[in-house]
């Protein structure tokens, strides 16, 4: 053991890096009902091309704590659908949070604006939502990564929690250094599944709309597309009865390293009346320089 200048011992802190992977996954039949009461031996899962070295634990999560944030697109675009989006995110909140769930509330136009940081009071929430105003350009893109890398990737460190953040907005970014391609590696990055709700009511769909399906897929999320800007509140709805619908698969992969690489998750249901979604794969650690 190494000594210090004066000759007593110095102490050595070694890092250690978990090879466990927590994966939560959503399970729903041919008509968008969530299912429920599956087993192990129902799913098949490669990671990296390869099966697990193990399966730690196997569970339905129902009661996992949140630390949910809420992130309402304040551009100018979408100002005269922002009541809605308001009273909608409100109303979820107060639906969805329980006293050990954790939330946030951030508005982004060409920044990003967090009117309350996480916390499990429905009332300061209510009052953050309220305090948002529309105005100014679409950074979506720098929104959502920075968002990630300041709020959720803190979070890596506390086990047993659910992170997920719910965007609305109507996709289009006309302000972000960052692409979305960087948004969605952050996301993924952080463990966080994005679940987006278009605000774009238009009867076609436009590349906005594409921007936020992409951004859900690869983070195991879903996006939602109300036909009248009224139904955004069922697409929060609809996100409260998924968060407490899915499973929880602990793994150890094979062939790990700790090398900062990307590692593809290909989670499947043989039984093909059922359809899985779950975060496309996830970066490896790095070890400590």
């Amino acid at each position: 053991m190494p000594q210090r200048a004066d000759g007593s011992q110095a102490t050595e802190t070694i890092q250690l890096f978990s090879r466990e992977v927590d994966l939560l996954f959503t399970v729903t039949d041919k008509h968008g009902n969530f299912v429920t009461g599956l087993q192990q031996q129902n799913f098949k899962l490669l990671d990296d091309g390869r099966s697990p070295e193990r399966v730690i634990r196997f569970m339905q999560q129902t009661n996992l704590p949140l630390r949910l944030g809420i992130m309402i697109d304040t551009s100018s675009s979408i100002r005269q659908r922002f009541p809605f989006e308001q009273q909608a995110a409100i109303d979820f909140l107060l639906q969805v949070m329980h006293p050990v769930d954790r939330a946030f509330v951030e508005g982004f136009d060409v920044q990003t604006d967090i009117e309350q940081g996480f916390t499990n009071r429905v009332d300061l929430l209510d009052t953050g939502i309220s305090k948002l105003r529309p105005g100014g350009g679409t950074a979506l893109f720098d929104s959502l990564y920075k968002t990630c890398r300041d709020q959720m990737l803190t979070l890596q460190q506390t086990t047993d929690v659910r992170k997920a953040l719910v965007l609305v907005s109507d996709g289009d970014d006309d302000y972000s250094r960052a692409t979305e391609s960087d948004a969605i590696r952050m996301c993924q990055r952080a463990q966080t599944i994005v679940y987006t709700i278009s605000t774009d009511t238009s009867p076609s769909k436009d590349k906005g709309d594409d921007v936020l399906t992409r951004i859900s897929n690869a983070t195991g999320g879903q996006t939602f597309f109300p036909t009248r800007i009224q139904e955004v509140a069922q697409g929060f709805l609809n996100i409260e009865a998924e968060l407490r619908s899915q499973y929880s698969l602990v793994y150890v992969p094979a062939d790990f390293k700790q090398d900062g690489s990307f590692r593809k998750i290909y989670l499947y249901c043989p039984d093909t009346r059922y359809s899985v979604r779950a975060e496309q794969g996830y970066f490896a650690p790095k070890p400590p320089q």
